[in-house]
């Protein structure tokens, strides 16, 4: 066990102090906080170009219900199309030209433009003719306001979703902030098991092709020295995952603060002092949204995340480590990756499938089978599992994963000191009943 303590040292040490590893650790919760906060801002910023939109109206009845925009200006003419078709003057963006009753013939106008038509400008014109031709619709029923009695009638009813606790206290619940948790806690098993367990396989066959392994071999079982660095590679793991988070959450709060200060001092003073009676729809949406957030036990959630990180990646990096003592070069390790990479990304698939029916015949058996279960059991967790059904899953997991490390010791042993020949599963069975 002393030296098994030794390799999983050096090999942490190692991987940590990399530069590699310290521009991904720094740069990645950057690069996380800067895809939730850069579109928000980018949307905040209009450009001053504004382009002339010319529409030709041979009716006179649709002109007047197109509004000039920040990026586009509406202007009617009374030239021919084809007056612009030929016209070396390119003072026209797009020209949109109607040439008849649109509710009896729809096909009577379009839009024309030498480039691609944007589809911010298709939406303009497509919503103010629609509500024009609804207008129209109407007023052939000749019946004295329809369409006030229609826009009265129109009710979007949302079905209030409530859970009990054990000493029976409702609590709000969404089914859309579980998914969320549950994605991001799959996802995140997901990268790690790939990123980690190929780093696995590369350390074992750089090691090989070194011929450094032989020196260590001499005063080391291959057995620990497999276990070393799997062990020491889940620590780097680990280490990361537990940086990018506390990086993430500073920066994330942080951006909310930069974001929050364009907001009205005044203006925010004057809400601060509204009555509780008066608050606005969107202050009354965070509450809930923190008040569902809150029903979440993020403690066994992270628990679980632990268990379940370790035992899949326990599971793929011992294979991974097969893989690797089994060739010589990069290229050969793709004809042993491809179904191992078949079944993760099976799990992912499995786990987004998931989603919406979470104790549905795919996540019951996904969440038990020990290949598909760390990712796709992440996705139920928020949606409360039985605890006979987690008992059981990490049962099945760990009993799993420590096989496959038996089985892939006994392939490691062989495979690590095997040079020049790219072995056949034949031989790699042969390998395994090997004394």
């Amino acid at each position: 066990m002393n030296k098994i303590g030794i390799i999983i040292k050096r090999e942490y040490i190692r991987r940590v102090s990399k530069k590699s590893f310290l521009l991904l650790t720094l740069l990645m919760p950057f690069l996380i906080v800067a895809i939730g906060f850069v579109p928000f801002w980018l949307a905040q910023i209009r450009s001053d170009d504004v382009r002339n939109v010319v529409v030709i109206d041979t009716t006179g009845k649709y002109l007047s219900l197109f509004q000039d925009t920040d990026s586009y200006r509406f202007v009617g003419s009374e030239k021919s199309l084809e007056d612009y078709r030929n016209s070396r003057d390119k003072e026209a963006y797009a020209i949109l030209s109607i040439t008849g009753d649109l509710l009896d013939n729809p096909g009577a106008a379009a839009l024309y433009s030498e480039k691609q038509i944007p589809g911010d400008l298709s939406r303009i014109v497509n919503q103010a003719i629609s509500r024009q031709l609804e207008s129209d619709k109407l007023a052939t029923f000749n019946i004295p306001n329809l369409k006030e009695i229609i826009d009265e009638s129109k009710i979007r009813f949302s079905i209030q979703t409530l859970k009990w606790g054990d000493d029976g206290e409702e609590s709000a619940s969404s089914a859309s902030v579980a998914s969320i948790v549950g994605m991001a806690s799959t996802l995140l098993i997901y990268m790690f098991i790939i990123m980690y367990g190929s780093m696995v396989m590369q350390g074992v066959l750089e090691e090989k092709t070194n011929r450094i392994v032989e020196l260590m071999v001499s005063s080391v079982r291959p057995f620990d020295l497999m276990m070393g660095k799997i062990i020491a590679l889940g620590f780097v793991g680990l280490t990361q995952l537990f940086l990018w988070g506390v990086m993430t959450t500073g920066l994330f709060f942080a951006g909310m603060m930069f974001m929050g200060g364009s907001i009205d001092p005044q203006a925010l003073q004057a809400g601060m002092a509204m009555q509780p009676s008066a608050m606005p729809a969107q202050m009354e949406g965070i509450q809930e949204i923190y008040q569902v957030i809150g029903t979440i036990n993020f403690a066994e959630l992270l628990f679980f995340f632990a268990i379940y990180f370790v035992g899949g990646y326990l599971l793929y990096a011992s294979v991974f480590a097969a893989i690797g003592s089994s060739v010589n070069q990069q290229e050969d390790t793709q004809q042993f990756m491809t179904p191992i990479m078949i079944f993760i990304i099976f799990a992912l698939y499995a786990g987004i499938g998931s989603i919406e029916n979470p104790d549905g015949p795919l996540a019951f058996w996904c969440s038990l089978i020990p290949f598909t279960s760390p990712i796709v059991m992440m996705v139920r967790l928020p949606f409360e599992v039985p605890l006979w059904e987690k008992l059981l899953s990490i049962a099945l997991l760990y009993v799993s994963a420590f096989g496959i490390v038996w089985l892939s010791a006994k392939i490691y042993r062989v495979g690590i000191l095997m040079y020049g020949k790219k072995p056949s599963l034949k031989e790699i069975v042969k390998w395994v009943k090997y004394k």
